[in-house]
């Protein structure tokens, strides 16, 4: 079996504990009751100031910036390198690639510079601040190693040893038509893309799944009207109705 083989395997399965993984979590998310109003205060009184309120949350992290100016600098970092560098890899399975997406190559291929120092930062935060080393699990370690692996191992092939990416996009293109196409052997490459692969089976059973947890988040997600409305669970409403019925046929 062929290298291009292997990895074309790989990236199917790896796609498909992707996809199915992350559903089944925000699915689990939407099933958690909610039975009680706690939006945190200060908390808008109108759906729109939910939706303004979510969006600053998902673009800004703005409790995070509250809460610890230190990890939302970081975090911030990561988060816009590793969109950039998103962004800039969809050239491989585009064709013709977006103008935007053109536009975007040297922003992202240089963004993978923040992203190694984002997450380098949030190692050190990890390893050096007490309160933080006390509560971090060993994956939380093994987490942040794995994407600063991605990182170097892409940045080393962007500035240090060039692979032939003519070859790795007709692979992945090829991926998406069931046409699967040689892969070139660089070593370097096929480390990155074997991490890349390791990321996306083991990402909807790790933390770094928490960006679909927010929008499911009563703390968020809830307008403060407790006055104006009564708050009721959908489950608790169906079973304020079945006692009621009990009462309604005991009289």
């Amino acid at each position: 079996m062929t290298i291009g083989v292997i990895y074309a395997v790989l990236f199917w399965a790896a796609t498909l504990v992707l996809v199915l993984g992350v559903a089944n979590k925000i699915r689990i998310y939407a099933k958690v009751p909610a039975p009680l109003k706690i939006p945190t205060t200060p908390a808008p009184v109108t759906q729109g100031g939910v939706v303004i309120r979510m969006m600053q949350e998902v673009f800004l992290f703005k409790s995070l910036f509250r809460s610890d100016k230190l990890l939302w600098a970081l975090g911030f970092l990561f988060h816009y390198a590793m969109l950039l560098i998103v962004i800039r890899h969809f050239r491989y399975v585009q064709e013709p690639i977006w103008g935007f997406v053109q536009f975007m190559q040297p922003f992202g291929k240089y963004a993978g510079f923040l992203f190694i120092i984002g997450l380098l930062g949030l190692l050190a935060r990890r390893l050096f601040i007490d309160r933080v080393r006390y509560i971090s699990a060993p994956s939380d370690i093994a987490m942040l190693l794995l994407l600063i692996m991605i990182g170097i191992s892409g940045l080393l092939m962007s500035f240090v040893s060039h692979t032939d990416i003519v070859m790795v996009k007709a692979f992945f293109r090829g991926l998406i038509t069931f046409d699967w196409q040689p892969l070139p052997t660089d070593g370097l490459l096929l480390l990155h893309l074997g991490l890349v692969a390791i990321l996306m089976l083991i990402f909807p059973i790790s933390k770094l799944l928490h960006a679909p947890g927010i929008f499911f988040s009563p703390t968020r997600n809830q307008v403060d009207n407790p006055r104006e409305k009564r708050h009721v669970a959908p489950w608790a409403e169906e079973l304020e109705k079945q006692n009621k019925m009990f009462l309604d046929e005991l009289d």
